[in-house]
């Protein structure tokens, strides 16, 4: 073929260093439009599409492979399986020329993946809009095959492969599936560390412990955390509540923000009746690690809790 048409391919298509280029920086190095350098590759593929039959045993074995994968596979991966380093640039032209796979590309939803059909790109799709819906129902990360088993989905390998391709589902160190903006899953920062080593430990912890723990996370990728950083997000995060003296929780377990004397103040104020002390220190202590008399002595505030001839307290009326 001509020298600038076999230049054109080889630049597009990465087939000398390994680098693909686009149309428009081929363009710019002839001074051409990008459609023209479009068409110059199409005129490349004139010449070289009746000599395919030349690599059949090529194409068979590509055609062999993607269907281990079920029919389909992410295109990043199934050229790193074809063809390590410089070599994925040649498995991209043949895939290409072959005339026997279908490229689909890359969108907001789906990383780009090769498939045998346009019929079983549809189906893929399918699958992965089942499995997300199945994962936002079950609201946390679980095992491949417990998300196979939920979903059912048909050969197995085709349904790995389908989610694989899926940029909303991904797994996080430890194996699990999830949907990519939870936190279980990418986390973001130090907060969302603190919040899964709460969600792991399931007690309230001390921002010491807290960041100790961040340390030993997969996610953390053995990085030093400092105890004033976590301390400080801790503060500012609203899903954490401070219960004690640097003790944390998580308010979706129940805690209440505020000091002793607002929880105090919200405790009588939900029972809408009056309590004894005993009363008000046990659910207080079901908010808060602080000793009884701390309880006590905020009880002493005059100016908002009234105590009735019985012993008991309640909210003093404005």
């Amino acid at each position: 073929m001509p020298q600038r048409t076999a230049d054109v391919i080889e630049r597009r298509f990465g087939l000398k260093n390994g680098d693909r280029e686009t149309l428009e920086h081929i363009g710019q190095t002839y001074n051409i439009t990008r459609e023209r350098v479009r068409q110059i590759e199409n005129e490349g593929f004139n010449h070289i599409i009746p000599k395919i039959e030349n690599y059949k045993a090529v194409f068979e074995e590509f055609d062999s492979a993607i269907g281990s994968f079920g029919g389909l596979k992410r295109e990043e991966e199934l050229l790193q399986f074809l063809g390590e380093g410089k070599l994925n640039s040649c498995v991209y032209f043949l895939l290409t020329i072959s005339g026997k796979f279908k490229r689909i590309q890359e969108d907001e939803d789906f990383h780009s993946f090769w498939v045998k059909n346009e019929e079983l790109a549809q189906s893929a799709k399918n699958i992965v809009e089942s499995a997300i819906k199945a994962l936002r129902k079950l609201d946390k990360p679980v095992e491949l095959d417990s998300l196979y088993e939920m979903e059912n989905s048909g050969e197995k390998n085709t349904f790995v492969s389908s989610v694989g391709i899926s940029k909303k589902i991904k797994t996080n160190p430890e194996g699990k599936y999830g949907l990519s903006n939870w936190v279980e899953i990418t986390p973001k920062g130090i907060k969302d560390k603190a919040y899964l080593v709460f969600k792991k430990e399931e007690k309230p912890l001390h921002f010491t412990e807290v960041a100790v723990r961040i340390e030993k996370l997969p996610f953390n990728e053995n990085r030093k955390v400092h105890t004033a950083t976590v301390h400080n997000e801790l503060i500012k995060d609203p899903r954490f509540v401070l219960v004690g003296r640097g003790l944390y929780a998580l308010a979706e377990w129940g805690y209440q923000p505020g000091v002793v004397k607002e929880i105090i103040f919200k405790v009588l104020a939900d029972s809408k009746k009056p309590l004894t002390k005993e009363e008000i220190t046990k659910k207080v202590l079901s908010q808060r690690f602080v000793k009884e008399n701390t309880i006590l002595l905020n009880l002493q505030d005059k100016e908002r809790f009234v105590k009735d001839d019985k012993g008991r307290y309640n909210v003093r009326e404005a």
